[in-house]
């Protein structure tokens, strides 16, 4: 594989949509999408109308006819359902799914490969995350379909996934470990033999990790290794590795990082893998010091989380492009927020969940459930539990309180910034953006007399 400079970063829910990947890929860098919720957002496309026919045309290449008519005919509204109408619901993730939500889940992820690989030979990768394990095996299997180049995966310790990519490619039944809070794991299995029994391409796998010692194990104890890594610093947006040692506080109530938390730059060089340097690298000169120091180059997401082909709603981009314009634009990594227990950068937008009034008027609720957990219930039989559902049921089912205290939605909150959140009695679900430091800086990639900008402008800025 001839490996590009830059790497769009694979920004959650939809941000990181196949027509961002598609316009990075198309020049001749690794455009990504994100598989987050790829199947509610798929399914909320085909209920919104299927706004320019994009996912009919994906649908027909679509290898097994009589599963993408089923997935079709379940969610698709002609003419879009209406404005104050809620989403229809889909099954949410769990050890065993049922057959419809593995359908959904697989031409989800193919169609969205499909779309970003048309009009050039180029790279596409689809990002995943490790605390999202139950539906990994169906997103994987799905973008394999559709011949994804790159598999990267963050948010935790990614050991299992080089093998399972080699038991996907090969068509095998595959299987793979699921945590389980106050027990031993579990398994969750996928079997490729519904889709059709064939082999598909192997992608390559760059796990996100923030320091050496974790791409270590990612080469050195697993079977196959690594293919190459994205080396992701604290001002990143998303999820951020937590601190090293014992967790302290800012003043403002963030996390302390130190020297504990740079990475080791000889250490990634003397594992013979190609890496990529993120968070802070979208600006021209950024990838220099990156070649600098060793890395193939960078990835960048925040910069292209907030150009025309993103999929954040344009009026959150226009708010937040004039707050970087006014030098206002502010993040906070708030070590509360997400129930993974993982910082979250979220910016400071007005009428969004990062204002605290917004946070409290919204009824707690968990109808999407990628980031629920599996615990052990007194039976011995499994439940899930996720820390932003209504406090009541999860102390029910064994949670701590003290837990879920601060926590938000960040599944739905994610789904309303690119415009498809739920209505729920009439009230429209509020926003929640997310994005590294670099926000205060992205006007800068405006032109004059221009209010927006594309990811052509972008990539044009960071290889000078």
């Amino acid at each position: 594989m001839s490996y590009p400079k830059i790497i769009q970063g694979g920004m959650g829910v939809a941000v990181s949509a196949w027509p961002l990947a598609r316009a990075v890929s198309l020049r001749g860098q690794l455009g990504v999408v994100s598989g987050t919720g790829i199947d509610a957002i798929f399914a909320r496309r085909l209920q919104l109308g299927d706004l320019g026919g994009h996912m009919a045309t994906a649908l027909a290449h679509f290898p097994v006819r009589e599963i993408a008519e089923r997935v079709w005919e379940r969610y698709f509204v002609p003419g879009g359902k209406a404005p104050d109408a809620p989403f229809k619901s889909k099954p949410v993730p769990a050890v065993n799914p049922p057959k419809a939500l593995v359908e959904l889940t697989v031409v989800a992820n193919f169609v969205e490969i499909w779309l970003a690989k048309q009009g050039h030979g180029g790279l596409v990768g689809i990002n995943l995350l490790e605390k999202i394990q139950l539906p990994t095996l169906q997103s994987l299997y799905g973008a394999m379909l559709a011949g994804v180049d790159v598999v990267l995966m963050g948010a935790g310790i990614p050991r299992a996934i080089p093998g399972v990519l080699d038991s996907l490619a090969a068509g095998r039944r595959t299987e793979m470990k699921i945590d389980v809070a106050g027990g031993d794991s579990t398994v969750t299995r996928f079997d490729p033999s519904a889709f059709g029994q064939r082999e598909v391409k192997r992608p390559e796998f760059f796990p996100i990790v923030s320091s050496a010692s974790l791409a270590q194990i990612l080469v050195h104890k697993c079977t196959p290794p690594a293919d190459g890594f994205v080396v992701e610093g604290p001002t990143a947006g998303g999820h951020n590795a937590p601190p090293r040692g014992a967790l302290q506080l800012s003043e403002e109530g963030e996390p302390i990082y130190g020297e504990r938390d740079l990475p080791d730059f000889q250490k990634f060089r003397d594992l013979g893998r190609p890496f990529w340097l993120a968070g802070s690298y979208g600006k021209p000169g950024r990838l220099e010091d990156a070649l600098a120091v060793g890395a193939q180059g960078i990835q960048v997401g925040t910069a292209f989380a907030f150009c025309d082909e993103s999929g954040i709603r344009a009026d959150i981009k226009a708010a937040v492009l004039e707050q970087s314009l006014r030098h206002e634009a502010r993040v906070f990594t708030d070590p509360k927020a997400s129930p993974t227990g993982f910082p979250f950068k979220v910016v400071r937008l007005p009428g969004s969940i990062s204002e605290p009034e917004v946070r409290e008027a919204r009824t707690r609720s968990c109808d999407l459930g990628y980031l629920r957990e599996c615990y052990l219930k007194p039976d011995g039989t499994l439940g899930y539990r996720c820390a932003s559902e209504p406090l009541e049921d999860y102390v029910r089912k064994g949670g701590d309180p003290a837990n879920a205290v601060g926590r938000v939605c960040v599944c739905n909150g994610l789904m309303a910034t690119v415009g498809m959140g739920q209505v729920r009695k009439g009230v429209p679900e509020p926003v929640l953006v997310t994005a590294g430091d670099d926000v205060a800086h992205v006007a800068q990639y405006l032109k004059p007399g221009r209010t927006t900008y594309t990811a052509d402008d972008v990539i044009d800025a960071l290889l000078g």
